[in-house]
């Protein structure tokens, strides 16, 4: 199973080292979707179902973390892993994007491909398992629903 994911940032070289780094982690195949600041991967996520999200914190236009709380403003986000990939690294910007904007889990640059598959081991696991669920339909009442 494919998953997209969305690269977030305004260095094409760190979009180059998450794209790898995630292909080499074995957690599932990606197809990615690249965006160079936030505004960008807002229009991106408007358009394009998204299943993963890594996003830097410094960019241009919209930043990271105002791209996080936006997406999660939107309503009906929270199955979408949202992790910021960044050089931040005091406790407030974690606690900030962690706590407050609603990101799952947060990378610190330099990262390492181990790193990598272990914050995002479970949240992988997670997109998977939900995609891999049958779709519910809406027809038939909650009765019906529950003898199919």
């Amino acid at each position: 199973m494919k998953l997209k994911a969305l690269i977030v940032d305004d260095s094409r070289i760190m979009r180059n080292m998450v794209i790898r780094a995630l292909n080499r982690s074995g957690l599932s195949e990606f197809e990615f979707v690249e965006a160079g600041d936030g505004a960008e991967a807002l229009t991106l996520f408007d358009k394009e179902p998204i299943d993963i999200a890594l996003i830097d914190w410094n960019m241009p236009n919209m930043t990271g973390i105002e791209f996080v709380r936006q997406i999660r403003a939107k309503g009906n986000t929270e199955h979408i892993p949202l992790i910021m990939v960044t050089s931040e690294k005091s406790m407030g910007k974690i606690e900030e994007a962690l706590d407050q904007a609603g990101a799952n889990a947060f990378i610190c640059k330099p990262f390492t491909d181990d790193e990598i598959v272990q914050k995002l081991r479970k949240l992988v696991e997670g997109v998977v398992a939900r995609k891999s669920q049958p779709q519910q339909t809406s027809g038939g009442g909650w009765l019906s629903r529950m003898f199919s």
